[in-house]
């Protein structure tokens, strides 16, 4: 997207970041969060202190978002974890796509040496191939650990990429 600006969060986007979060977290079929969290749970968990907070902005307003965080604690605090939202109404303009490769060069100049995404649902398939397209590997699959709502249980992907 040639218009999409990527910047630090702020509480002036809470309202914006809600409206993307809410339908993505509704469907429930990509997080393993809880499916009837209100604005308020919702933006704690993605704004946590622990998270660096991002949007992508493009003309029509907010369209994305990403939080950047150590994976673990401790010794193990030089992989990254991220999560992203597209916005329902962005999806198929690159938006993930910009994210993830933001969130990688901003995952580098904070120290981190590789990125770990934890829980990729498999039936997500549009996300696991850009993941893929973008280096990450799959490294470990959890069978039947995610619970959709349309397929019943699902494996979950750990993917990891070193930065």
């Amino acid at each position: 997207m040639d218009d999409l600006r990527i910047r630090r969060a702020g509480t002036e986007d809470d309202d914006a970041l809600w409206a993307i979060l809410e339908p993505v977290l509704r469907a429930g079929e990509t997080y393993a969060l809880p499916r009837d969290w209100d604005h308020e749970a919702t933006l704690a968990f993605w704004c946590a202190p622990d998270h660096a907070v991002f949007v992508a902005e493009a003309a029509d307003g907010l369209v994305g978002s990403y939080f950047l965080r150590a994976n673990k604690k401790g010794p193990g605090d030089h992989v990254a974890n991220c999560g992203y939202v597209t916005a329902p109404w962005a999806e198929g303009r690159g938006v993930a796509r910009t994210l993830c490769l933001h969130s990688q060069e901003e995952a580098r100049a904070r120290g981190f040496k590789a990125m770990q995404f934890n829980c990729v649902v498999a039936t997500n398939s549009r996300a696991v191939a850009l993941w893929q397209r973008l280096g990450f590997a799959t490294v470990g699959r959890l069978p039947e650990a995610f619970r959709h709502p349309r397929e019943g249980f699902v494996d979950a992907l750990v993917m990891y990429k070193s930065l």
